[in-house]
């Protein structure tokens, strides 16, 4: 099974690599696959280093929520 999680993008270099913001933690993607634009702000899914699909922020925040709930209370 893969786990995609959504990321909040804080920075984009000349290289099409962007951080991301999940739940505080920092990680470098790439955004060569993703289809539609992307900026700063924008909230995208990630999996195996590469951004995947960009996602509307609400539902990113859901997940995001979701995902410290899970973390929260030990349930995996």
């Amino acid at each position: 099974m893969c786990i995609g999680f959504p990321g909040r993008i804080i920075s984009i270099d000349e290289n099409n690599f962007a951080v991301i913001d999940i739940g505080g933690t920092h990680r470098e993607v790439c955004l060569d696959i993703v289809d539609e634009d992307v900026g700063l702000g924008d909230y995208v899914i990630c999996h195996a280093g590469y951004a995947i699909h960009k996602v509307d922020e609400d539902l990113a925040k859901e997940k995001l929520a979701f995902l410290k709930e899970l973390i929260d209370h030990e349930i995996y």
